[in-house]
This record gives structure tokens, C-alpha cells and sequence, in this order.
């Protein structure tokens, strides 16, 4: 019998974790079908189509069209939606990644029907429940069959939360296995020269988070830290549409479009932007994938949190939280070459999906 894997992709960190595994899946063939559920939850062009077409992954099996709404209304419209699909076409596992409002749905549809349900990149822990991602990693990890960890540190929550050992698996860091996958066409694609950027010699920054956006203090106070770091090196912003529309509404978009060191650009394709994480400098970001990424590049990170959930990487990696007011000594001792290299963590070898797809075989009994 053929075994009908659901892969649930939502937001673009799902869309890099799925491509590698969807490609490991489809090349097995005789015992498993991957069909690829869209859940809608990224709807802008920029914000999902770059990633399909970037990463090769084929059209969704499956759109849910859900789209935009308060974090209860969209776990709720992917709930309904993917509830449907599942009574209408019963898949024999679901695979679901990350933690964004589409992981929780997928994960409490699925088990409410009695299908099982493994976690990819399991275990994260920030220990901040006011991120909704932390909620989304918490409800999750308790309801999945099966839990595939990416770090030591992720195995230590679980089991730490009372979680069997047969439930968790350590497979490592699937975003090395799209990264590398990628590598080709990053290093080939030099978008920093389409931007008049230096190799080598530019900052890379992310904002989005609320806790840095939504308070307009916050945000201007954000701003003069920018215009100080470009007063030290070129900076280059690809601009989350939520990160856009708070600049605007609080009248600071004119003022960072005016500084002559930054360079504000439309959200980035998966390609594009590791093209220039990947002759950048360091990377100013409030996000978590880019922080693993930058770890295994072995590039400084600045993030600026109170807490991470990918702690190895500042254990082992290139990255540190930060506060604002710290930002621009940072920079300077990253300028002077006073770094630390860090090193890879175990198993973020771009091997992941292998891993996941043994895993999946031997739970089949394929």
C-alpha cells in the first residue's frame, strides 16, 4: 500500500523546511505519495509564490486559502479548512513544521480524526509565552505522535516536559539541507551587486516581531540604531509588509528611506536573500531560521530578543542577543574582527531529510 504523507506548508520558514523533505519523499515513490497542503497563511506573492518558485517546489496538492486574521481566526479557518480535507481525503501521516498558526491547526485537526502526526524541528523552546510561536511549539509538541528534534538542547525540553523517549527522534536542522540544496544558485545569483553592494562589506537586517514594531517608541528608537549602524557600513532591509505598514502608520518610513547607507527593498525570495546573507558581513535580525543559518555560515548575528529558542546557536554559534542600545558597540566589535567563529552543531550536515524519511519508512513498516 502506498502511504499518503501530508506535508503542511504555511509561511515561508515552512516552505524551506518542506522543499528538502518533499524532494527526499517524492524520489522514494513505491511506498509513500507526499501531497503538499498549502494552508494560505502567507497569501502575498512576495511573501510565498518567490519561495515555491525559488526552492522548486512543486504547485500545492492542496490550497486552504485561508489568508490574513487574528491568530485565533487563523488557526481556527486552517482547523475547519484541513478538517475537510482530511474527512474527504484521509491521509496516513501529517507532517507538520515550525511553529507558526498553520503547525497548532494542522497538528489538533489531525489528532482529533486519530491521524498521527510528527513534528518537524521539535523541542525549540524561548521560554517567552508571549511570542505566539512559543504557544504554537508548546500545544504541538504535545499532541504529535512523533517529534523530530533539531539540537541536543530540544531532546533536553522534551524529555524535561515528560515526553517519551520513543516519541523523539533527534534528525537535526532541516534549514541546512534547503541551504544547501540552494547553494548553487545562491552563490550564483550575487544579488548584492544588483543592489551596489559591497561583498564583504554590508549589514544584512530583519525586523518583524512585534514586541520591535508594534510600539512606535520602540520602533524610532529602532530607527536611530540603524541610521547609526549605516553611518558604519552599507545596510541592506528587505521590509516585512507588517514592518512596512508600521513605519508608515507611524510617520518613519520617509525618515529610514532617507539615509544614504540603507538600502529598503520589497521581501526577499529565498535565493535572493541568502545571496546576500551569504556576503554580508554580520546580520541584524529579530527572526530564528537566519539565526541558524548564519551559524552554519559561521557569519555574526545580532538578534534582537530577550530569549531565543534555537539557544545552541548562541552556545556553539556566531549569534548573540542583544538589546537596541547595544547594538551599535556590537557592530563595532564586529567591524574590528572581534568575533567569535563558533562552530556547526552535530547533525546540521544537510543530511535532515534522509534522516526524516528513515524515520517515517521504519514508523510504516514500509
Amino acid at each position: 500500500m502506498v502511504a499518503t504523507i501530508d506535508l503542511i506548508a504555511a509561511a515561508r520558514p515552512n516552505f524551506m523546511k518542506v522543499a528538502p523533505l518533499c524532494k527526499a519523499l517524492a524520489a522514494e515513490g513505491q511506498w509513500c505519495r507526499p501531497r503538499l497542503v498549502h494552508t494560505g497563511q502567507h497569501y502575498d506573492a512576495n511573501m510565498s509564490d518567490a519561495f515555491f518558485r525559488d526552492l522548486g517546489l512543486p504547485d500545492p496538492d492542496i490550497h486552504l486559502g485561508v489568508g490574513s486574521g487574528t491568530h485565533a481566526e487563523q488557526t481556527a479557518g486552517v482547523m475547519v479548512a484541513y478538517e475537510k480535507v482530511c474527512r474527504e481525503q484521509r491521509p496516513d501521516w501529517v507532517v507538520v513544521v515550525g511553529d507558526v498558526n498553520s503547525t497548532l491547526a494542522c497538528t489538533l485537526a489531525a489528532t482529533k480524526l486519530c491521524i498521527p502526526v510528527a513534528h518537524l524541528e521539535a523541542g525549540l523552546r524561548s521560554r517567552d509565552r508571549t511570542m505566539p510561536e512559543e504557544i504554537n511549539r508548546l500545544a504541538t509538541d504535545a499532541l504529535a505522535d512523533l517529534l523530530w528534534t533539531p539540537s541536543p538542547d530540544a531532546d533536553e525540553n522534551l524529555r524535561a516536559e515528560g515526553v517519551p523517549a520513543d516519541r523523539i527522534e533527534r534528525v537535526g536542522n532541516i534549514m541546512i539541507d534547503s541551504l544547501e540544496m540552494m547553494r548553487p544558485a545562491i552563490e550564483d545569483r550575487r544579488h548584492f551587486e544588483a543592489l551596489g553592494l559591497p561583498a564583504g562589506h554590508y549589514g544584512v537586517m530583519t525586523l518583524h516581531r512585534p514586541s520591535n514594531v508594534d510600539d512606535s517608541t520602540r520602533l524610532a528608537a529602532l530607527c536611530e540604531v540603524i541610521d547609526g549602524v549605516t553611518q558604519r557600513l552599507p545596510m541592506v532591509f528587505p521590509v516585512h509588509p507588517r514592518t512596512r505598514q508600521r513605519l508608515e502608520s507611524f510617520g518613519l518610513w520617509e525618515r529610514l528611506a532617507g539615509l544614504p547607507g540603507l538600502r529598503l527593498i520589497e521581501p526577499a525570495g529565498y535565493v535572493d536573500f541568502m545571496s546576500l546573507v551569504f556576503a554580508s558581513q554580520f546580520v541584524l535580525t529579530d527572526s530564528g531560521g537566519v539565526q541558524e543559518e548564519t551559524t552554519y555560515l559561521r557569519i555574526p548575528c545580532l538578534t534582537l530578543r530577550e530569549s531565543t529558542e534555537r539557544p545552541i546557536t548562541v552556545t556553539e554559534g556566531t549569534n548573540r542577543l542583544i538589546k537596541s542600545e547595544s547594538v551599535l558597540a556590537q557592530v563595532d566589535a564586529i567591524l574590528s574582527g572581534d568575533w567569535i567563529a563558533g562552530r556547526i552543531p552535530d547533525r546540521w550536515d544537510g543530511k535532515t531529510a534522509g534522516r526524516v524519511v528513515a524515520s517515517l519508512r521504519e514508523r510504516l513498516g514500509a
